[in-house]
């Protein structure tokens, strides 16, 4: 890893706790762990609700006392018919679920709830002389303190990207007890904020595995094109054998072979002329190779596409030729009638294939947090640009260092973890935050961060406009200071849904953006309850048709803006929002072009023959 890396994560954390600090230095990365083989945990857990955190601390804000620690190696009953007790807590007889799947589907009882929940399982694990043992779990949200066989092993603030700690020491051969209290609860200073738009999700999301390495292994591997048609690799090393450790990059089917040698830290950087034989990755023709990496003991893998993505004005180049982004947003949530968030690669193609086959899409907008690496697997295998983002939006604590230093290292994870991925085109740093110094220097900061960590990929954020008017017609004008340092400029419109706007007059709404990045309608849509039609002239707002009207009429106004480089709407399906609760929503926000079980609508067609059309001319 470049030492630009590590100054960005010390940067990030010298806004830690002493403690934290410490548990952020020694937290590896595993990049392409979910390539390496291991033992999946993934399957039945016991869960046990506490909603005041005694399991954590006492009454008096001492730690908690034996009747209430759920993570002790305690068997209670037997504790309780020799005298001992009486217990608050017997993990042994708690409920069981499924996991990976947030816990709103646990049971009835738990639909709305936000607070601690404690996970256990007990696993039988062999022991490898010569071997380091790793704990990774893909995402809990939010905060996640882990214990195994009773002892504490680490902490976790953020509930979209993965964490790992070292087991090797901990870890027994035959029975082990992990235990995983997750706690859902957002705060002013979080990130995110409390107050969304959608389902919170709270609990163990993705998989669960135990990972074995070498003693010595890669912790960090990132390979691409860079814009001078060079095949690079950045490789750091874990371990006790690092300084001076033979490596070799492999690139089968190209015939790239590059070795080397780790420096006094870990780390490696080499690059080569890529050869002529490279097929560029795009979404016509989504090409992956085999990579790998060789350094002692260890054998490293994944699989990669090679393609660039730039700017040049207001044009957006992939591989050096001009893209009309054709996108839909997506929130991480699997069709049905009640998600857990629990995205298989099935889960994850079923929607990005009809986002893919049904719409002509070639890019979807993954909103508002990082999602699973499943699903970014599948948009390199599919062939679909991604916008990937941290959740950064609304009320967010721009003065507070804490709050700073969480984004960052939720960024800097996010980057780390999909950086090999071809298909992320833009990272996002934010969405709809209202502009302030103090908002402004913050997310410079972030913007900074993500042009340290990858210099190969753009930089974008969904802004906020202004609302005049001359002589009689809208005008919406963007002048975000922030602009300055994106090269994507993002824009949430939903002119005629949430302003008086008629349909009619949509189309001549007049806008003012910076002449000299592109523009990209990162959301726009409308509400339409599936099978609820209202063939009016003038139809009312949640039928099909006034959502098939909505669109027809944004995407006139769309065409006018002579530097939009692609639009995003909102959304591919219906998702969970507790916030929506009248008669056509109930609990869901219903912009969805298809429904939660995949009913399309209307308006579905609308932007499918829009972008079929605009496919056919790019293609000219």
């Amino acid at each position: 890893m470049k030492s630009w890396l590590i100054a960005a994560m010390m940067a990030a954390a010298a806004f830690l706790p002493p403690q934290a600090r410490a548990q952020e230095t020694a937290s590896p990365a595993l990049v392409a762990a979910d390539l390496r083989p291991g033992l999946s945990l993934s399957g039945l857990w016991r869960y046990s609700i506490d909603p005041y955190r005694s399991g954590v601390t006492g009454f008096h804000g001492e730690p908690a006392n034996a009747s209430e620690r759920r993570y002790a190696e305690t068997d209670v009953e037997a504790a309780m018919r020799a005298g001992g007790g009486p217990f608050e807590y017997d993990m042994q007889a708690a409920p069981l679920t499924t996991l990976p799947g947030a816990w709103l589907t646990h049971s009835a009882e738990m639909r709305h709830y936000q607070g601690l929940v404690w996970y256990q399982r007990r696993f039988v694990a062999a022991v490898e002389p010569g071997k380091r043992q790793f704990l990774r779990i893909g995402a809990a949200n939010y905060k996640a303190r882990v214990y195994l066989n009773g002892k504490f092993i680490g902490e976790h603030e953020g509930g979209f990207t993965p964490f790992a700690f070292d087991v090797t020491q901990q870890l027994r051969a035959g029975e082990n007890q992990v235990t995983v209290a997750v706690d859902s609860a957002a705060s002013p200073s979080s990130v995110p904020p409390p107050v969304t738009d959608w389902e919170n999700y709270g609990g163990i999301t993705r998989d669960i595995r135990l990972i074995a390495t070498p003693e010595t292994f890669v912790d960090d591997a990132w390979v691409r094109l860079t814009r001078d048609n060079k095949i690079a690799v950045d490789v750091r090393l874990g371990g006790p054998q690092a300084a001076g450790r033979a490596l070799k990059l492999q690139v089968p089917a190209l015939g790239v072979v590059l070795s080397g040698t780790a420096d006094a830290s870990g780390r490696w950087r080499a690059s080569v002329a890529a050869p002529r034989t490279l097929l560029r990755w795009s979404p016509d023709r989504p090409q992956l190779y085999d990579v790998t990496i060789d350094a002692g003991e260890d054998h490293w893998r994944d699989r990669i596409g090679f393609r660039t993505i730039t700017t040049r004005g207001s044009e957006i180049l992939l591989n050096g030729k001009p893209l009309f982004l054709r996108g839909i947003s997506l929130h991480e949530e699997e069709f049905g009638v009640a998600p857990s968030r629990a995205i298989t690669p099935a889960a994850a193609r079923a929607l990005l294939m009809e986002a893919k086959s049904g719409l002509h899409a070639n890019f979807v907008r993954l909103a508002h947090y990082p999602h699973s690496e499943v699903t970014t697997r599948a948009a390199d295998e599919l062939g679909l640009l991604v916008w990937s983002e941290i959740p950064v939006y609304w009320l967010i604590d721009w003065s507070n260092p804490a709050t700073l230093a969480a984004a960052r290292k939720m960024l800097a994870e996010n980057i780390v973890r999909d950086r090999n991925r071809a298909s992320i085109a833009i990272w996002s740093i934010a969405n709809e935050t209202p502009n302030s110094p103090a908002r402004n220097a913050f997310l410079q900061t972030l913007a900074g961060d993500v042009r340290s960590l990858d210099d190969s990929r753009l930089v974008g954020a969904a802004l906020l406009t202004e609302r005049s008017e001359e002589n009689g017609t809208p005008v919406m004008t963007m002048n975000d200071p922030l602009a300055a340092s994106l090269d994507v400029m993002g824009i949430n419109t939903y002119n005629g849904w949430y302003t008086a706007d008629r349909l009619d007059l949509v189309p001549s709404i007049a806008w003012r953006v910076p002449a000299d990045k592109p523009l990209l309608f990162s959301e726009f849509g409308a509400d339409a309850k599936a099978g609820f039609h209202d063939p009016r002239p003038a139809p009312q707002k949640f039928s099909e048709e006034f959502q098939r009207d909505y669109y027809r009429a944004t995407l006139a106004m769309a065409a006018k803006i002579p530097t939009l480089r692609g639009v995003s709407p909102w959304i591919l399906k219906d998702f969970r929002s507790p916030r929506r609760q009248n008669p056509y929503q109930q609990g869901w926000n219903r912009k969805g072009l298809v429904s939660e079980t995949g009913q399309r609508k209307l308006a579905y067609d609308v932007l499918a023959d829009f972008y079929a059309d605009k496919a056919g001319k790019d293609a000219k």
